[in-house]
């Protein structure tokens, strides 16, 4: 419906009433609903969903269509950066946002600062996409409250034209509200702690929910050793229960990441039982590092398997843990992957060690050989040194080419000295376009950074206090922040508007008429900007 059937409707209800909500402007109801167009989480889920499956259909189509995220972890951040995003780019199509389970731990937990491996509380998770909801609707009805002010003012000033232009800016008003791809970890318990929490986060506006393959109580971060995947059935049955979530919740085109952590994952904790040779069990078993028996070689509590007519002992480990054979990694995250598509999952996500388009685009050809559409997820992590990384591999080709390589010490590329050489530039190019190569060359939908505002928010305080607390003194804060915010047009320097002065104004005269008492006149200091 346009701005002005809102308005129609409106007066429509209030009329029936026979005058007993004389008092109440029709307008100013449509502006409300206007302002408040997501009533719940489910409405979010359901609408972002189908932007996402939109999203997916395009990739298919033209790989250029790839989609981008940063992960977030308070409300605020993540409204400032659609707000950015509408400012600089004019819309937030292919942009979603990402919640990130690392910085959860990191810096929500009521324990304090965490480790990446599922000891924060998981109610944490679906409150922090809320959060991140509750702000982007914030930006909403801050966006369109100030197209109300300019409204009305084109009204005062009988500029017809300019109240046409306004009105149809109100009637095709871009949400601030966007996809989130929202870090479930291993599920947090069993298929039905799984289960669980994945009605909460649905219910809370989560579209799409990323869940990997590692044990969940010996969950460890992504780019960390220690990591222990589980056998195909488990991991199968955890995507059914977030399944069953979306469609008990009516989601019914919700999206299903499916991660796997086995390329850097050497060691699983359960052996699963084979029924017939070639099923799961059997397939992920004999990834396993073995050596052939007898009943004579046997020792006290040892565990052995049929292999392939041949009785076998697993490698294990003092702490029971069984080894897989060495270099088995890629293989096992194409069965991973193929595996996971077969069962109901969307999307692809390959934690990998390093950011190389060969190596991921090598993978992906195996799947896409029985999986023609698969689309992956993938991690533009600030765990990778990515100058260290596309220096050297800029290194290595030249190398392999036969270019003369000898100005420069591989070991010593990420020093500042090279940002101006010739291999320098070269790599800064190739990171600048890994995300569209990658999309292209190796089957990547979305890209995304899991942890860039932790570093952003580290980066800039580090730089203030040195500034504010040194020799530049308050100038420090002026020159370095404030001077900064007014000559880019960054809207947090008018920080009451942001934080809904303006919207509570309104809501006043709305309210109390002529004797709204409001915060917006002559002394309020933000009129300095």
């Amino acid at each position: 419906m346009s701005y002005s059937s809102d308005i129609d409707a409106a007066a429509s209800l209030i009329n029936e009433q026979g005058g007993a909500w004389n008092a109440i402007s029709p307008e100013y109801v449509a502006r409300m609903r206007a302002q408040n167009r997501f009533k719940t989480g489910l409405d979010i889920a359901k609408y972002t969903a189908a932007i996402m499956r939109k999203d997916m259909a395009d990739y298919d189509v033209d790989s250029s269509n790839y989609t981008q995220s940063l992960g977030c972890w308070h409300g605020f951040i993540g409204q400032q950066k659609m707000i950015a995003i509408k400012k600089h780019l004019q819309t937030t199509d292919k942009r979603y946002l990402y919640l990130s389970g690392w910085m959860v731990a990191a810096l929500r937990s009521d324990f304090g600062p965490l480790p990446d491996q599922s000891m924060h509380e998981k109610t944490s998770v679906a409150a922090l996409i809320e959060e991140l909801y509750t702000f982007l609707r914030q930006a909403d009805a801050r966006e369109l409250g100030a197209l109300f002010r300019d409204l009305d003012t084109a009204r005062e000033a009988s500029d017809t034209a300019k109240e046409s232009e306004i009105q149809a800016q109100i009637d095709n008003h871009q949400t601030h509200i966007v996809p989130i791809i929202a870090d479930i970890d291993a599920g947090f318990g069993n298929e039905e702690a799984t289960y669980l929490l994945a009605k909460r986060m649905i219910e809370a506006g989560a579209c799409c929910i990323q869940l990997e393959n590692q044990v969940s109580d010996a969950k460890q971060c992504g780019h960390q050793d220690g990591k222990v995947t589980v056998p195909h059935e488990d991991f199968v049955a955890k995507i059914n229960a977030v399944r069953y979530a979306f469609l008990e919740l009516g989601v019914d085109d919700g999206v299903i990441c499916a991660r796997t952590d086995s390329l850097g994952a050497g060691l699983t904790q359960k052996i699963p039982v084979s029924q017939t040779p070639g099923d799961l069990a059997d397939q992920y078993n004999a990834f396993l590092e073995v050596e052939e028996v007898s009943t004579d070689d046997l020792g006290n509590g040892d565990l052995v398997i049929k292999q392939n007519g041949k009785l076998v002992r697993p490698v294990r480990l003092p702490n029971g843990l069984v080894r897989f054979k060495p270099g088995t990694g890629e293989a096992r995250c194409v069965f991973d992957c193929i595996t996971s598509l077969q069962s109901g999952a969307d999307l692809l996500w390959i934690e990998t060690e390093k950011p190389h388009v060969g190596q991921i685009g090598a993978m992906v050809d195996e799947i896409r050989k029985v999986i023609p559409n698969a689309k992956l997820v993938y991690n533009n992590s600030p765990s990778f040194n990515w100058t260290l990384n596309f220096r050297q591999q800029v290194f290595d080709n030249w190398a392999e080419a036969g270019k003369d390589v000898s100005t420069y010490n591989r070991d010593e590329l990420m020093d500042e000295s090279y940002d101006e050489t010739e291999l320098g530039i070269v790599a800064d190019e190739k990171i600048r376009t890994f995300q569209a190569d990658a999309s292209r060359e190796s089957g990547i939908f979305h890209h995304l950074i899991t942890l860039p505002t932790y570093h952003t928010a580290a980066l800039s305080t580090d730089n203030l206090a040195k500034d504010y607390f040194g020799d530049l003194g308050m100038l420090g804060y002026v020159a370095g922040v404030q001077r900064k915010e007014i000559r880019q047009g960054i809207a947090c320097v008018k920080h009451q508007n942001m934080a809904g002065s303006d919207m509570g104004d309104a809501h006043k005269e709305y309210f109390s008429g002529e004797q709204a008492l409001k915060a917006s006149g002559k002394d309020n200091t933000m009129n300095q900007f």
